[in-house]
This record gives structure tokens, sequence and C-alpha cells, in this order.
């Protein structure tokens, strides 16, 4: 009886301590998943990672041979991919505004996501601003375009139980999500 016990503790202890990997690793998607949907709302209705995405004035400009005047709509090539990550902004793509990066902002929104999910590290974030066809050129209530926001959640780890003794780590997927920007002013949301 013994003998047949030894056999099988070996597997029901990888059993039991597989389906608990299983459990905490469906917990950290969740966990990564609703981090990255909190910093996309929270990076919609406060200040931009980009401060030149609430200061510049699309009147007079011309986009793809078009010149917009005051009230008109700004179109989706305005603006191109603006991506700013832990250390500044850069233009992708097209054409951006300016990349004058608000470290506070980026300091902000991370806070933000930690709070969900505290394992989360500046290196680990990106945000993309991209043109949508939204917005009005001369707005006299906020910033003139209203871009598509993306943050991404990327390069992140899971160390199973099982791994642990041979110090191994199994990657997560990135995660991303976009939302509409909405008045890009203040520093807190709901």
């Amino acid at each position: 009886m013994a003998a047949e016990f030894a056999l099988v503790l070996p597997l029901l202890l990888i059993f039991v301590i597989g389906s608990i990997d299983v459990g905490y690793y469906a917990w950290n998607l969740n966990q990564a998943e609703k981090a990255t949907q909190v910093g996309a709302r929270f990076a919609a209705v406060t200040d931009p990672l980009a401060s030149d995405l609430t200061t510049t004035s699309y009147v007079n400009a011309n986009v793809g041979g078009t010149v917009i005047a005051q009230g008109d709509r700004i179109p989706v090539a305005a603006l191109g991919e603006l991506t700013c990550i832990s250390t500044g902004c850069t233009c992708a793509s097209g054409t951006c505004p300016g990349t004058t990066f608000d470290a506070t902002a980026f300091g902000n929104l991370r806070d933000r996501m930690q709070n969900v999910w505290p394992r989360i590290a500046d290196e680990n974030i990106e945000v993309t601003y991209s043109g949508s066809g939204l917005g009005f050129a001369g707005n006299p209530n906020g910033p003139d375009i209203s871009p598509v926001i993306t943050v991404r959640l990327l390069n992140m780890q899971y160390t199973p139980l099982t791994f642990t003794p041979f110090g191994g780590n199994v990657g997560l997927p990135d995660f991303s999500y976009s939302l509409t920007a909405e008045d890009n002013a203040g520093t807190v949301s709901n």
C-alpha cells in the first residue's frame, strides 16, 4: 500500500500544483487586461502624455492638401501615430503636432494601472495616440483633436509554482485597449 502511495503521490502533487498554476495564470491574465482597460480610461480623460496634443491648433493647417478652417472637423490624417513610453514620445508615422513628453502624466497613468496590478513597471507601458477623425479646429472648450488612445502592456512575465525551483518564467501575451480621448485635462479619473 505504501509503495502504491509513493508512486501516485508525485503525480497527485503535480496535478494539484498544476491546477493552482493554471488558476493563478488566469488571474494574472485578468489583472493585466483590467489594468490595461483602466489605463486606457485614465489616459482618455486626463492630461495626455504628449502635451502638444492639447495646445496644437489646426486652424489653417494643411492636411493632405486641404486647409482646415475654423470649426472644420479634424481629418484622420491630421495625426499620424504618436507613441509614448516612460522615456519620451516619438512620432512613429505620419504627422504629429510635437513630441513634448509629460513625465507627471506618465507617472499618474502608471500609478493608476498599478492600483489594479502592482507588478507593472514603467518599461511595461506604451501609449499610442492616432488620428480618429474627431475634433474641431479652433475648439474653444478643449483640444482641437480627439485622438484614439491605445494603452499597451508589454513584456510581462509569470512564474509558475512548478517552475520556481528551476527559475523559469512564462511570458504573458501583450495587452492593448483603445478609447477615444475625451477632455484630455486633469490628473484624476473615476
